[in-house]
């Protein structure tokens, strides 16, 4: 997706209110709602009502989420399930750096805020061309998908309860499936999709062979991997035409 640089200028002219609202209720109700696939693939782990909420309310990222349970259901040891889901949400710091220019929140309200800066709030809000849509687009985004995810993840671990073993009803491979179509239209470049690639290659290739959890942070490494080769590539190449 391409990111447009909001510009600090509260009355500069640029996208409605309105649309601002339409774009973050699409997005916040879109992914809100895929919710329910995590709070089924939680419960189905064996994780409780009480543990999958806390999740959902604590972490709100959802890949860092699945990828916590989905360790933990394979058997792996939790603190090296903890530590995959760590990695995976670091990137939300970086979004933050960005997010606290263009916001320029209160100090009292910034650490409320830090809660909501995920995926899809930063997509929203690099989306807005002024500081006004940025802070309408990162409230609405954060505010609806926040209160759609829990809902359907309380929705979710009570419906997997009901139904006993989610595995006879393949209802495991929910939070996998819903992660891949989240994922997929972000690859955009073939560097993401060699990162992409790699990291897959990894993550089955040495899931025989290493503790249930490891090899999602050895996939980790995949994106250092294809930028130090892309940078090899892109030196040769300017080497060659410099001759």
């Amino acid at each position: 997706m391409a990111e447009q640089t909001a510009v600090p200028d509260t009355n500069a002219p640029g996208k409605p209110d309105a649309a601002a609202v339409r774009d973050a209720l699409g997005v916040g109700v879109a992914v809100g709602l895929s919710g329910f696939a995590f709070g089924v693939t939680s419960a189905g782990s064996g994780l409780t009502l009480l543990q999958t909420c806390a999740l959902s309310l604590l972490v709100f990222t959802g890949a860092s989420q699945f990828a916590l349970v989905g360790a933990l259901a394979a058997g792996g040891n939790p603190f090296t399930a903890a530590a995959g889901a760590f990695f995976l949400g670091m990137r939300n710091a970086f979004y933050g750096l960005r997010l606290s220019q263009l916001l320029a929140l209160p100090r009292a309200v910034r650490p409320l805020a830090a809660q909501w800066v995920i995926d899809e709030t930063a997509a929203v809000a690099l989306a807005q061309p002024t500081r006004r849509t940025v802070r309408i687009g990162f409230t609405v985004t954060g505010l609806s998908l926040y209160v759609l995810w829990n809902l359907t993840t309380l929705l979710g671990a009570l419906g997997a309860e009901a139904i006993g073993d989610t595995d006879a009803w393949g209802l495991d491979a929910a939070g996998p499936a819903v992660f891949l179509a989240l994922l997929a239209p972000m690859l955009k470049t073939s560097t993401e999709r060699a990162v992409a690639g790699l990291a897959v290659v990894l993550g089955l290739g040495l899931l025989p062979v290493l503790p249930a959890g490891v090899p999602v942070l050895v996939a980790a490494l995949a994106a250092p991997a294809v930028l130090w080769a892309e940078g090899r590539r892109r030196g040769g190449t300017a080497r060659k035409e410099e001759r």
